[in-house]
């Protein structure tokens, strides 16, 4: 009998399930903004050189690649009977991840924003900190594989999107509706905040730290998996399942476009289709639905036909969508509804890669335990953060050099570009990985 088969699992409630999922939330949220909004709120709202903003977020994604492996191998190394090996770091970096946000996203109410030097040491150090604590995620994503049994972990998984989504919906209805405000309004007096964005910045972090905490207090502590402590074994071990290794690479090399398309979408309705605010409201909710809706459609897809083949047709879409940027050559009367088609088709793709990956490494990781008897879920979820990120800083030094591109074309021909890289990682694959195992077979999961 293996250790998961003999461990005595807290009964499932669904409430755990949605406490769980629902601290995705935040962080949702906060990554989200970090993505996705953060090089159009420093290039067009700072005035902040492109190429300069490309390199710093560069740099915060090596960062955050050190500290998710850091905190997931750290957080398996010591259990404690009454707080486990996870909850305190929920206790302690989800607080400072709030504050480097604020400060990440608010510089004007410390700096000169006048001063680039200034502003530009600023965004470094700031992004650096957010980076670093924003390791909290890789204790948290571990505990998918600790708190729900296989035939739970769907239903968990399932939460978890739904709520993830909900506060990517949200980072989206903010960028489009009050962060293109602000980057005018900031134009004309820069020493005012308006309310609305700085309310809501405080709210996006203050959320975070009730949710990690509401997780921590009401979530019972994990059963106590026996795990090597010494890290060394433990990566030596993992660097052996040749499949794991497999899905890294492919998730890394894919993630060289998807972290250009969550930086540029907006610079693209933005600088390119000169979107009004009317157009980015109704664009919003329509994000809002289509993110829904999406997330329903992979869901069921993946229980009908599975992860890979899923995984394939999302990169289909993705390729054939990214193309479409160039129309913005073309000189149009109204470029309302082809930017919200253009979003829709995005928002299809990029719900499917972000339901995929969110399930594929528990799933490796209880593969591995049903062959080694130990359950490294911190390890194995930590680990893939040194690739995807190293991955993610090219993706964005690569935005840098586009955007730097004359005459704004880099704005315009991304979508190609990001179009051929999803086209190498589909191939690749198509050819070399393993996302469905038939240990699931036997699950009864609707």
């Amino acid at each position: 009998m293996n250790q998961i088969e003999s461990v005595k699992w807290p009964e499932f409630k669904r409430r755990f399930s949605i406490i769980f999922g629902v601290s995705k939330l935040g962080a949702s949220i906060m990554m989200g903004l970090a993505d996705f909004a953060l090089a159009t709120l420093y290039i067009v709202g700072y005035q902040l050189n492109p190429f300069l903003v490309g390199s710093v977020m560069s740099i915060g994604k090596m960062v955050i690649a050190a500290s998710q492996f850091f905190f997931g191998w750290i957080s398996d190394a010591k259990y404690t009977h009454h707080w486990g090996r996870r909850k305190p770091y929920f206790i302690i970096l989800s607080p400072i991840l709030a504050i480097a946000f604020f400060f990440l996203l608010l510089p004007t109410l410390i700096i000169d924003i006048h001063d680039v030097s200034g502003l530009a040491t600023w965004f470094l150090i700031w992004i650096i900190i957010f980076n670093i604590t924003y390791g909290v995620t890789s204790p948290y994503q571990s505990w998918m594989a600790e708190q729900f049994r296989v035939d739970k972990r769907p239903i968990a998984v399932q939460d978890q999107n739904i709520f993830g989504f909900i506060g990517t919906a949200i980072m989206a209805v903010f960028s489009m509706i009050v962060l293109t405000g602000f980057n005018e309004k900031i134009q004309v007096n820069p020493q005012v905040i308006p309310p609305e964005f700085l309310y809501s910045v405080f709210a996006f972090g203050i959320i975070t730290v009730v949710l990690f905490y509401m997780l921590t207090f009401l979530m019972p502590t994990e059963p106590h998996f026996k795990i090597q402590p010494n890290m060394f074994k433990n990566l030596k071990i993992i660097l052996k399942n040749k499949n794991y290794i497999l899905v890294c690479i492919m998730q890394g090399t894919a993630s060289i476009a998807w972290i250009q398309v969550g930086s540029l979408v907006l610079l693209y309705l933005t600088v390119v289709l000169h979107f009004e605010s009317t157009f980015y409201i109704v664009t919003a909710a329509c994000f809002v639905l289509g993110i829904m809706v999406f997330l329903y459609i992979w869901r069921k897809g993946m229980q009908k036909i599975g992860k890979k083949r899923s995984l394939m047709y999302m990169y289909i879409v993705g390729i054939l969508i990214l193309p479409f940027s160039l129309i913005g050559l073309i000189p149009m009367a109204s470029t309302f509804l082809f930017g919200l088609l253009f979003i829709l088709g995005l928002a299809g793709a990029m719900a499917g890669w972000f339901m995929i990956t969110g399930v594929m490494y528990p799933d490796i990781a209880e593969d591995d335990e049903k062959i080694t008897g130990e359950l490294r879920a911190g390890i194995y979820i930590g680990f893939p953060s040194i690739t995807l990120n190293l991955f993610q800083a090219v993706g964005l030094f690569l935005m840098g050099v586009i955007l730097g591109l004359p005459q704004n074309l880099g704005y315009i021909v991304w979508g190609p570009i990001c179009s051929v890289i999803l086209l190498v990682s589909y191939l690749y694959s198509k050819k070399f990985i393993k996302l469905d195992f038939d240990w699931e077979k036997t699950l009864n999961i609707k």
